[in-house]
């Protein structure tokens, strides 16, 4: 069959991108080097659990933050907001401490599926929320994202003015489907070996403490896929089952 060739050639390179087949160590990089870190924040106790777990952040690290937040979530933009204030002041009064300028930005997209959708228009959604995921991996957002607090003041969050920062290092998310398809759009790009994909999207995904016998759907479907570079548990039962790695409580 004519469509044979290009069939196993597409399997072949799926194969040949999916972190489960290619367990390769992230290359070296300088303290202060322009680096992206894309946080996926899951909402409520997610959110929580994720800001608890980047609580020792090192901004000269990982020197431009990006938080991505389903629409509608007020919460995790705030939060976010507010740990980057944080970290900006732990680190400026840290004695001898060079801070690079703190950068981040917030991408709303939209949801995968809203808390009692019918299921059969959740494929739809599902699509939408994919197709926002490939334009925040692209680059940080130069437009920003209007976000409400908890006081109803409208906020602009802007990324910095910078042409360095392009696809994210490192991706690290927990929670539900935003996160298996924020991670999945990135397996996606690679698979197209786009111009500046090479050494980057590097995914964790680290599973909920709440998790304590079993994976969450969204653990069950990315290990199940090959998808995550790194299935990090909370608890070493999970880690003797095979089901992640273990390296001790996370969160606080």
């Amino acid at each position: 069959m004519p469509a044979f060739p290009y069939i196993s050639a597409a399997a072949l390179r799926l194969l040949y991108v999916l972190p489960a087949f290619q367990p390769t160590k992230a290359p070296p990089r300088l303290r202060g080097q322009p680096t992206r870190l894309m946080v996926v924040l899951g909402s409520g106790g997610h959110t929580s659990e994720m800001l608890s777990l980047l609580r020792n952040l090192d901004p000269n690290l990982y020197t431009h933050r990006s938080y991505i937040v389903s629409s509608g979530d007020q919460f995790s933009a705030s939060k976010a907001v507010d740990f980057e204030g944080a970290l900006q002041a732990k680190w400026t009064h840290t004695p001898g401490n060079a801070l690079v300028p703190p950068t981040y930005d917030i991408s709303i997209i939209p949801r995968a599926r809203r808390i009692h959708q019918p299921l059969w228009t959740a494929p739809v959604s599902s699509l939408r929320c994919l197709i926002a995921c490939f334009t925040c991996l692209r680059a940080p957002s130069t437009r920003g994202s209007l976000w409400s607090n908890k006081d109803h003041h409208q906020t602009r969050i802007l990324a910095p003015r910078t042409l360095h920062y392009t696809y994210p290092d490192l991706i690290i998310a927990n929670g539900p489907a935003t996160a298996v398809l924020v991670i999945a759009a990135s397996v996606l790009l690679r698979f197209m070996n786009l111009r500046g994909t090479k050494g980057k999207l590097r995914t964790i995904y680290v599973e909920s403490w709440a998790r304590v016998n079993s994976l969450s759907l969204s653990g069950k479907i990315l290990v199940a896929c090959g998808l995550v570079n790194r299935m990090l548990v909370q608890w070493e039962d999970l880690s003797r089952k095979g089901q992640g790695d273990f390296i001790g409580t996370l969160i606080q």
